[in-house]
């Protein structure tokens, strides 16, 4: 473990002695000079269990990344030399999770925590999965197969930051960087090209020019990996504080691969009162001045996609994109579809999208109507996706549409808030009710309530039981 002990501050082996000193001092991402990570308190119960049955443990990855960094890791995962028959004879619960690739699931005082035994993967053939799983005894070994160096750091208190690849520095630098040569990495696994830019946006992190020029030659390579694992990689993406890395995936080819439309996006110049930049830099400004919320940050990602297919030019050199949001909403359903989202999702989305130009007017009655065009549960969302389309246009024409949209909000607060009528399960009079008056089932009660629900959407002051029973009548005369 002496090699281990020497690279606890995140020096390398080979010039451990050499950077002791200058790898300890206080760094930009606020790192103490003694790395010394808060593990909790089950996570050292189940390294201390391994640790007394005999083997190595510590905990690995991105638990260790983000401790150092400050921030609460979302699970923490351990890897050990002992193998999964082992693992399952030192604790009393455990799950076979993953036992092909040696990850045992210990259940331990309620929780879930990963085992891994150290391994070295075999040969990837199609740029997926490993042809074959070898275990290994060393530590070394099992943290050079991983991505980056940042998530190739280890950690225990008995034995501190084991950091054999630089991560530490790089953590340090602002870096993310491939472990040993970026073409066997991305070669390993092609989602790597993504995740090395999805790492960038999660971290605020610039991308190593060794790993950006190893990734701009293998992104082709991600034609090979499913939909669902490239669809999980650009959602973290976009989500991300710095949903503007978009612009480095487009720049690296990968977009070209996963989402071709973004790059006609950035090929379609706009030049207006309304732009400056072009859609795809318009559709990255409005993803950064969007809430990270799921539905909305697809929503300004494919707001304007339609855009270049319906782009015209005046005269006058002007562009022109009208009617560009219905286009939009196919070839949104259609990237959804390819990538494989739940129908729930792909709906909202697409719902979104079609209705993004929609302008309501500044009257009660208009908000109410645009409200049902788009759902009271969505209405909200589409108040954010106009202010996040506003402020992605020219800043000359923000202050009166955001103006605009603060009286169309206004507006919706009040009706909302006095309860008016928004949707047909709202009218005073039900389908039942004018079974009971006679009526028979079918289009007929359809188009009635449509046609009382209209009356009530101008004046929702009549929208009583009474009034609605009387109104059905005549309409049938």
């Amino acid at each position: 473990m002496e090699q281990y002990r020497a690279a606890r501050h995140g020096v390398r082996e080979d010039d451990a002695e050499e950077q002791r000193e200058e790898s300890g001092r206080m760094t930009g991402a606020g790192m103490p000079e003694e790395i010394r990570i808060r593990i909790p308190d089950k996570v050292e119960k189940v390294l201390s269990a391994l640790h007394q049955a005999g083997f190595e443990a510590y905990a690995v990855g991105g638990c260790v990344r983000d401790s150092i960094l400050g921030r609460t890791p979302d699970d923490w995962d351990i890897t050990t030399n002992a193998l999964p028959g082992q693992v399952k004879q030192v604790f009393r619960r455990t799950i076979d999770t993953g036992i092909e690739h040696g990850t045992v699931t210990v259940r331990f005082e309620g929780e879930s925590f990963e085992v891994t035994t150290y391994r070295l993967d075999g040969k990837y053939e199609d740029h997926r999965h490993p042809d074959n799983v070898s275990y290994t005894r060393n530590l070394r070994e099992d943290l050079m197969r991983r991505d980056f160096t940042v998530n190739a750091m280890a950690y225990n208190d008995r034995d501190g930051l084991v950091d054999l690849f630089g991560g530490l520095s790089d953590l340090r630098d602002q870096v993310v960087r491939c472990v040993g040569s970026p073409r066997e990495r991305f070669d390993e696994d092609a989602l790597r090209v993504l995740r090395a830019v999805r790492f960038c946006a999660k971290l605020g992190f610039r991308l190593d020019p060794a790993t950006k020029e190893a990734a701009t030659q293998m992104a082709p390579s991600l034609s090979f990996i499913s939909a669902e694992r490239i669809r999980t990689e650009l959602e973290k993406l976009i989500t991300s504080p710095h949903p503007e890395e978009m612009r480095l995936a487009y720049e690296c080819g990968i977009t070209a691969v996963v989402l071709p439309e973004f790059d006609a996006e950035m090929a379609a110049v706009q030049n207006n009162h309304h732009h400056r930049l072009t859609v795809g830099e318009h559709t990255i400004r409005t993803m950064m001045a969007a809430a990270p919320d799921r539905t909305l940050r697809w929503t300004m990602l494919l707001h304007d996609c339609g855009k270049p297919s319906v782009q015209r030019l005046d005269e006058k050199g002007v562009y022109h994109y009208h009617g560009h949001a219905a286009p939009g909403a196919e070839i949104a359903e259609k990237v959804l579809r390819r990538l494989k989202f739940d129908k729930a999702s792909m709906r909202d989305i697409v719902h979104l999208v079609r209705n993004h130009s929609l302008y309501p007017a500044l009257s009660e009655e208009g908000v109410r109507r645009a409200v049902v065009q788009l759902t009271p549960r969505l209405f909200p969302v589409f108040l954010q996706v106009k202010r996040s389309d506003i402020r992605g246009q020219n800043p000359e024409v923000q202050a009166d549409k955001l103006d605009y949209m603060d009286k169309v909000e206004e507006i919706y607060h009040r009706v909302v808030d006095r309860g008016d009528c928004l949707s047909l399960k709202e009218l005073a009079l039900t389908g039942n009710d004018l079974i009971g008056m006679g009526f028979q089932r079918g289009a007929q009660i359809g188009d009635i309530l449509g046609k009382l629900f209209d009356e009530v959407l101008q004046d929702p002051s009549l929208n009583t039981k009474e009034y609605l029973m009387e109104r059905a009548k005549l309409l049938t005369l």
